[in-house]
C-alpha cells in the first residue's frame, strides 16, 4: 500500500477547464504534514510509517504522547495515522505534501460523515410511509417489524429508526483537479465525506490508474 496524505476539508468551489466547463471541486488542506516514526520489520514485524497533522497545544496533550512527539522531534498533533508500505526501502525519508499527488490522478478520500442524529426508518432508510389519508394513525413510523409466531423474533440487520451518520466512509476513484504545492492544498473532484474542518486521508485509488 502507497503512503497517503492527512488533510483537512476547507470546502467547496468551482474551477473552470481550458473548455469553459464548469467542475465542482473540493479544497483540501494538506499543510504541516509530518513524518513521526518508522516502522520496521526487524524491530516492530512490519513495515509502516505514522503521519502527524494539526498542531495542538502543548498544555492540551497528556504526558505520554507529549513525549512520542518530542522524541520525533516534532510539535503536538491533532491527528496522528500509520500507513502500511511494502517493504522497508519503500518507507518515505520526506514528509508528504501536495506534491506527491498529480493533476489527473485518482484517489481515495476517507473521511468521517456528518452526524445527523437519531432519525426514523424514512428519512434513514428512504420508507416510503403509510398512508396519509385520515383514519391512518402510522404515517411515518416502520409498521410491523417481525411475524408473531414464526420466527417469533427480529431478524438480524432489520431496518429501523436509529442513529444516522458520524461514521468512517470511504469515496472512490476521485479525481485530483489541481495539485498545488505550494498553496499547500489539493482540489478533488465532487464532494468528500464530512463538514468544513473535518479530517481527511487521502490515498491513491485502490481500483483506477490515472486518464492516459
Amino acid at each position: 500500500m502507497s503512503i497517503g496524505l492527512l488533510g483537512k476539508k476547507v470546502g467547496m468551489t468551482r474551477i473552470y477547464d481550458a473548455d469553459g466547463a464548469m467542475i465542482p471541486v473540493t479544497v483540501i488542506d494538506v499543510s504541516d504534514n509530518t513524518l513521526l516514526q518508522a516502522k520496521t520489520t526487524e524491530k516492530d514485524g512490519y513495515s509502516a510509517v505514522q503521519v502527524g497533522f494539526d498542531p495542538r497545544k502543548e498544555s492540551r496533550t497528556n504526558k505520554a504522547l507529549a513525549g512520542q512527539f518530542k522524541k520525533a522531534g516534532s510539535d503536538p498533533k491533532r491527528l496522528v495515522r500509520e500507513f502500511r508500505v511494502e517493504s522497508d526501502e519503500d518507507i518515505p525519508t520526506e514528509a508528504p505534501s501536495a506534491g506527491m499527488f498529480a493533476e489527473g490522478q485518482y484517489v481515495d478520500v476517507i473521511g468521517t460523515s456528518k452526524g445527523k442524529g437519531f432519525q426514523g426508518v424514512m428519512r434513514r432508510h428512504g420508507f416510503g410511509g403509510s398512508p396519509q389519508t385520515h383514519g391512518s394513525m402510522m404515517h411515518r413510523r416502520p409498521g410491523a417489524i417481525a411475524a408473531g409466531s414464526t420466527p417469533g423474533r427480529v431478524w438480524k440487520g432489520q431496518k429501523m429508526p436509529g442513529h444516522q451518520g458520524a461514521t468512517r466512509i470511504t469515496v472512490q476513484n476521485l479525481k485530483v483537479i489541481q495539485s498545488r504545492p505550494e498553496d499547500k492544498v489539493l482540489l478533488i473532484s465532487g464532494a468528500v465525506p464530512g463538514a468544513k474542518g473535518g479530517y481527511v486521508i487521502i490515498r491513491p485509488a485502490i481500483k483506477k490508474t490515472a486518464d492516459k
